[in-house]
């Protein structure tokens, strides 16, 4: 098989849009429309999922998820006294380490206008030794606006949502940018849709919502698409940077596609993880097992809410993940989207996962 590239255009756009979880709008509508040139039909549901169904063959069914959503923020508060600058008080959507938020570009998304905002952090030197040496919290990042207090009350109100502003770059033979978890697999995804034409079984791409605050889209989609398989498409951890022993690498940049064993969340079924590792071996595509010792994915949503599933999961090794700074290679994401294509182009419904 040829190897994909990657249409760098269609990544970076993926990535710098913003959607945050329960938020997904933005991205859903890209989604969509990206989905219904490939597609048979496509449908939203009442969360704001995406299910673009290809129709097979034959009744069995294959479920292929990755998220929409990216970590942010919501509005909690606007502080600030009259002839005061105003400073607004956030709320996280998903997991953040707050050592990364320090001296950060964020957009802060009102009903009318995107307004830019800063999270700012003093100069060390003004700083006693206690203050130094504080843990931060999130709670600790506070966004200036550069506004009078009553401006910024004016113009933004609880419960706007905040993304950081990052725009995605090449960097020698990665890429770089924020939201890479997951846009870069909704990559994979929608170009595996686009490839694939007559499949011998039904196959439904799902695009999932609030996946980072606890898989609930995939939870729901599990129930209602009930597929007879799931393959879920997540970014994942590489570690391998100065500062990590090789056991802690979890995957290596530049590797292949990585094949899931387990995570925070799931044990994958071992025989979708080997037929995943067959397929590879046999189309010569460049692959790596995963073991991530924590951390949840959408694989986990389909697995037992209808019933139990074999599940398989298949991630693209990404370093500095929550960061405005997550980066992959290309050459992974290639093999991504070719092991999925070859994955569902030879599935028949007849291979038998059971245990």
């Amino acid at each position: 098989m040829a190897s994909t590239s990657v249409d760098f255009d269609l990544l970076t756009e993926l990535t710098e849009t913003s959607a945050v979880p329960g938020y997904e709008d933005r991205i859903r509508d890209l989604v969509v429309e990206e989905l219904e040139e490939s597609v048979d039909r496509v449908r939203t549901d009442a969360m704001g999922n995406v299910v673009g169904t290809l129709e097979g063959d034959s009744d069995y069914s294959v479920a292929v998820a990755a998220h929409m959503d990216e970590v942010g923020f919501m509005v909690k508060h606007v502080a600030g006294e009259d002839h005061e600058f105003g400073f607004v008080e956030l709320e996280p959507l998903g997991g953040w380490d707050p050592r990364v938020l320090k001296a950060q570009r964020v957009t802060i998304h009102t009903d009318d206008e995107d307004v830019p905002g800063v999270i700012g952090s003093p100069p060390p030197h003004t700083l006693d030794e206690e203050e130094r040496e504080k843990t931060p919290t999130v709670s600790d990042a506070v966004v200036d606006v550069g506004l009078p207090a009553d401006e910024a009350t004016e113009r933004i109100s609880p419960g706007d949502l905040v993304t950081m502003d990052q725009t995605t770059e090449r960097v020698g033979e990665t890429i770089t940018g924020k939201a890479l978890d997951d846009r870069v697999c909704l990559f994979a995804m929608l170009e595996a849709a686009r490839r694939l034409e007559e499949p011998d079984v039904t196959i439904h791409f799902c695009a999932t919502v609030q996946e980072e605050v606890g898989l609930r889209g995939a939870r729901a989609l599990g129930v209602d698409v009930d597929p007879d398989l799931a393959v879920a498409l997540d970014v994942t951890v590489a570690n391998d940077v100065p500062g990590f022993d090789d056991g802690e690498h979890v995957t290596r940049l530049g590797e292949g596609t990585a094949i899931k064993l387990k995570d925070g969340s799931v044990i994958t079924s071992p025989k979708v993880h080997r037929r995943l590792q067959s397929v590879a071996d046999d189309e010569g595509i460049d692959s790596q097992l995963e073991i991530l010792p924590a951390g949840g994915t959408d694989t986990a949503g389909f697995q037992n809410v209808a019933g139990a599933k074999p599940v398989g999961a298949i991630s693209i090794p990404t370093r500095y993940l929550h960061t405005v700074t997550e980066t992959a290679h290309v050459d992974d994401v290639a093999a991504t989207i070719d092991l999925l294509e070859a994955f569902l182009e030879t599935e028949t419904g007849e291979h038998d996962y059971t245990l």
